[in-house]
Formats: C-alpha cells, structure tokens, sequence
C-alpha cells in the first residue's frame, strides 16, 4: 500500500491562506484550509459595507466555492485554540485536533487598542463582516436620533464622527461619511446633514505614512473640500460613550470609530516561538518558523524585515505573494531541494478618498485625483472574486456616481 501524500494545513481562507491553498491545488499532496469563517472577505472593501454603500454579500464568497475545483482540498469551518509545532499538531476550540506534515498560518490580524481594551465597546473596529454591520447600524441611528433631537447642542453631538487613526482605512472611511452627509440632506426634515463633523485623529506625524509626502498632502487637500478635519500628532487617551479626551482637551461626539493599531491573530502566541511587540512571529527568511521547516506563517501574522530593514506592509499583495512562497518551498522540500528567500515585488498601494478623488503609488509613478480615482475603481473591480461580485459592485458603484444615491439603502432595523 502506497505512503499517504503530505498533509499541508492552511490556518487562514484570506488572501495568504487562498493564494497558498491554489498554489498547490495541483501538486501531491493533502490540502485542509482551516477558518473560523465559511467566506473570504475582500477586506479592502470592507469599509464600504460599513458605510452602507455595498452589501455583505457584495464583498464575501464562500471558501468552498472558490476552491471547488481543487479536488485535493478541504475546507473546516473551526476555530484553532493551540498549534502544537513539536508534534504537528493543531488543536480547535472544540477539542478536535488535526495533525500535519506542513503548515502555512495564515491568521491575519486583530485590532489593538494599546492596553486599553475597555475602550472596545466604545470605538467599535472594523476587521470583520459583523464588525460592518454593526457599525453601519450605529452610524445609521445616529442620524435618525439626531433627526429627533431638538436640543441644537446634543444634536450637533449626535452628527459628530470621530475616527481614531488616520491610515488607509481611517481616512477611506471619513470620505465616504462625507458623501452620506452631502448625499442625505433632502431624506431629513430637522436636520442638515451637511452640517456633520467628521475628525480623522492620528496620534503620529502624518496621515497615511506609508504615502509619499506629495501623495499625503494631496489626500489632505481632498479631505478638506470635503470638511473633514484632520488632526496630526494627536493622540486619544480616554473614550466614553460622548466622545474621547485628548490630553487635556475633551472632543464631544456620538460615534466613535477605531481605525488604528493592529496586532497579529492570538493564536500566534501559543507557538512557543519569539515574536515582535506586534506579535507577529519573526520568521526565516523563507518565511519559516526558526527551527520548524515545515511551518510557514505569512502576511500580517509575520515580522519580516525588507532589504531596507522596514516591515512588510500589511496589505493584500503581501499575503497572497507570502502564500504562492510558502507553497512553492513546500513543494521544493518534498522533492528535497532547498528553499529560497520570500522576495516581494511591490505593485503599489492606492486610497480612495472620496468621489473622484484618490491618491495612488503604482512602482513609483505618483498620481492623485480623478486618474487615481478610476485606477482605484478598475483594480477594486477586477480583484474581486467572481463574476456577480464584479458585476454588482460596478454597478452599484455606477449608480452612486451618477445619479448621487446609494444602491444599498440606509435601512436599519432596531427593536421597539
């Protein structure tokens, strides 16, 4: 009777997780994708469910449909407790166990809010479909309170959003607040919605820092022809649920958005193995774990240093990039040859922030504005898993551009 094939498992259906999961649909071996969701997220986009501008559904695809065709692959809906590296071994929450000849932990990442988890409830973040919707439906009642109010004070209180972090997805988010402010105004009676205070705070020098500096006072141009403010070099030391303190300065608001500070999956920790003060696992430079070959871990869960010395950005290109490595060195150890250095190849990094108006760094050429806006659209598009997907969102974004109105209704529902 023949050896059993490698049995590889992939902690993660992300983007790292499904890049490494495709890579090897083909080869020899036994794949099991492990995640505590059934669905990937198009995380990018996540924001825009929030925001009520897409669907769930738009931006989410079943794990098992994208991987249909790779007949040596499975898919568990579970969530790991434990990674046991000296025996290979994974333990789920459930008290099962699935044991392993290589592992690719592709986990992401979690919110952090720098020791201060109490703020949690507060400053909601946004990682995860539920996080969305949730959010979308805080966002969404402040404006129906607010429509009630007649205290002008508490009213101008409940039409204040704050936005702790000024990164991508900080900044992504106050733009397309903006356009459900200027988009609504006719839809309320007792209030203008124009009169809606957006603040992007960011506790370091500059927004989007990953930017050049030209690209970063673009995006700030265009946050402020929008009336968002910005405030740099800002850092939050209290939230409560009428807003956060500044140092000594009180900033009065009634939603309250978290969109700084990651840290690696928890799941990270129970490897045994040094980690950074992110902790994200300090791997080789074939991503693997330090005296653990047959383990990789990519993405957002690894700290891995550029020839530059910086840390890899925690993008989507990263991951799927880290994935397609971890897959091809696997398939170089079983046929006993060494493995080579993960090298990531740069294709640029976008932000939306507004109608018509982005920011873009593709391979060095630097361009804002209307060119950016539509080089954004195009690439969120075609990035997209599936036709309807792509379909659906083309259109809905068409829709709000032209005729000035969401495709997705802002509809919440609250018990009485």
């Amino acid at each position: 009777m023949g050896r059993m094939a490698p049995h590889v498992v992939i902690i993660g259906g992300g983007f790292g997780g499904l890049s490494a999961a495709k890579a090897l649909r083909r080869a020899p071996v036994r794949v099991t994708v492990v995640d505590r969701h059934n669905h990937h997220l198009f995380q990018p986009l996540l924001y825009q469910v929030a925001t009520a501008t897409l669907s769930p559904g738009d931006i989410a695809s079943p794990i098992r449909w994208i991987l249909r065709h790779a007949r040596n692959t499975r898919v568990w809906l579970a969530n790991v407790r434990t990674i046991d590296l000296a025996n290979h071994r994974i333990m789920l929450q459930d008290g099962m166990s699935i044991g392993y000849d290589y592992l690719i932990l592709a986990a992401g990442t979690s919110h952090t809010y720098f020791g201060h988890d109490e703020w949690g409830p507060k400053a909601p973040a946004l990682k995860t479909l539920e996080d969305a919707l949730a959010i979308r439906r805080r966002i969404l009642v402040a404006f129906e309170e607010a429509e009630r109010e007649t205290d002008p004070v508490r009213q101008q209180r409940l039409l204040t959003f704050l936005l702790v972090g000024g990164g991508p997805t900080g900044v992504e988010l106050a733009g397309t607040l903006a356009e459900i402010a200027r988009q609504t105004r006719a839809e309320f009676r007792n209030i203008d919605t124009r009169t809606t205070r957006i603040v992007v705070i960011e506790a370091g020098p500059t927004i989007l820092p990953s930017f050049a500096p030209a690209l970063r006072d673009a995006a700030r141009r265009s946050l402020s022809r929008i009336h968002v403010e910005v405030r740099e070099n800002t850092r939050v030391t209290a939230v409560d649920d009428g807003g956060v303190m500044l140092g000594a300065e009180r900033l009065e608001a009634g939603t309250v958005l978290w969109t700084a500070g990651v840290a690696a999956s928890p799941i990270t920790a129970t490897l045994g193995v040094p980690l950074d003060r992110a902790g994200r696992v300090i791997v080789e430079r074939d991503l693997s774990i330090p005296g653990h070959p047959e383990a990789f871990v990519i993405g957002d869960a690894a700290a891995f240093l550029d020839a530059d010395g910086h840390q890899m950005p925690g993008v989507a290109q990263v991951a799927m990039q880290g994935g397609a490595h971890a897959a091809r060195t696997i398939l170089r150890r079983i046929g006993g040859e060494p493995g080579q250095p993960f090298v990531y190849h740069d294709r640029g990094s976008m932000a939306i922030i507004g109608r018509g108006s982005a920011i873009a760094d593709i391979r060095g050429v630097r361009f804002s504005g209307p060119i950016a806006w539509l080089a954004w659209l195009f690439l969120h598009i075609f990035e997209l898993i599936g036709f309807r997907n792509r379909l659906v969102v083309m259109i809905a974004w068409a829709t709000a551009y032209f005729t000035r109105q969401r495709s997705v209704r802002l509809i919440t529902y609250q018990d009485h």
